[in-house]
């Protein structure tokens, strides 16, 4: 039997010994390419003094090339109990450095996963069908700065360009207000949907993130999210008509803003929502 580049067999070995067929309910599609997983480990920075929390690593993939490149500490959380047997596999080539957890990233405690760890990325290959969920749950941790300094992770191309979209474009909306008021974020790599077995619809892209220590102008992120929720909730219409599901008084809450209240959702920066949430958070406070 070959093997690979860190002495353990190929990965397409491992899924067929361990009959590990991709699941469409788990949003699986595994990348093979010793190659890329190693680029998108290079990705995420220097790794030899920091704790990777890895979210859905399948047979390993990614993972063995987060070890290859130097991670000093891998926590994997894996949901499929089929794919656990492969990992303690590179668990026992790697001694120390990778504690796997099987159960549900939706529903982990992350304090009490990194238990005081420092420094800590997220370096993930995430599973399509929760990305979005898994990622507006860390831009929206409190308090801020967050428990993490990185995350360098994988979606469908639709929505990496989502999260680094600019206003007046069709894809800027709620996801890119969020991310782009934390973070710095930018698109570090695309991957074809060849370079994945099986191939899925869309092609991916791998997004870095940096968090802003103290994002401005602040405000509270629950208040972001409610603001851009509903301006993005009916963007064709005005900003005047869409937010008056948050305040009777949407026209005088735009104008204190500086806003034109004729203007719309997609037409609006980072900045300039994260200051209605602002004013509107000091408005709701002075009624309370």
């Amino acid at each position: 039997m070959s093997v690979a580049g860190d002495g353990l067999p190929p990965l397409r070995d491992v899924i067929e010994r361990h009959g590990i067929g991709a699941k469409k309910s788990l949003g699986q599609n595994f990348l093979l390419d010793l190659n890329l997983t190693r680029k998108i480990a290079r990705a995420a920075g220097a790794l030899d003094d920091r704790t990777i929390v890895e979210i859905g690593p399948g047979p390993g993939g990614l993972t063995r090339a987060l070890l290859m490149e130097g991670a000093k500490r891998i926590i994997a959380i894996e949901r499929d109990a089929r794919c656990l047997s492969a990992l303690e596999e590179i668990s026992a080539a790697y001694p120390g450095r990778l504690k796997i957890e099987s159960g549900d990233a939706l529903a982990v405690d992350w304090m009490s996963l990194i238990d005081g760890a420092h420094p800590v990325t997220i370096a993930a290959n995430l599973p399509y069908n929760i990305a979005s969920l898994l990622l507006v749950g860390w831009l929206e941790t409190e308090p801020w700065p967050p428990w993490f300094d990185r995350m360098t992770l994988m979606f469908q191309r639709e929505v990496a360009e989502r999260i680094v979209a600019v206003p007046r474009t069709k894809a800027y909306g709620r996801l890119s207000v969020l991310a782009q008021w934390r973070t710095e974020v930018r698109i570090v790599l695309n991957l074809p949907r060849e370079a994945f077995t099986p191939p899925p619809k869309v092609a991916s892209a791998v997004v870095d993130f940096r968090p802003i220590a103290a994002p401005t102008p602040a405000c509270r992120a629950a208040t972001l999210a409610r603001v851009t929720g509903a301006a993005f909730g009916q963007r064709r219409k005005m900003l005047r008509s869409s937010l008056k599901q948050l305040t009777p008084m949407a026209e005088l809450l735009l104008r204190e803003a500086g806003i034109d209240p004729q203007r719309r959702a997609e037409d609006l920066s980072v900045a300039e929502f994260a200051n209605l949430a602002a004013i509107l958070d000091r408005s709701e406070w002075e009624r309370a």
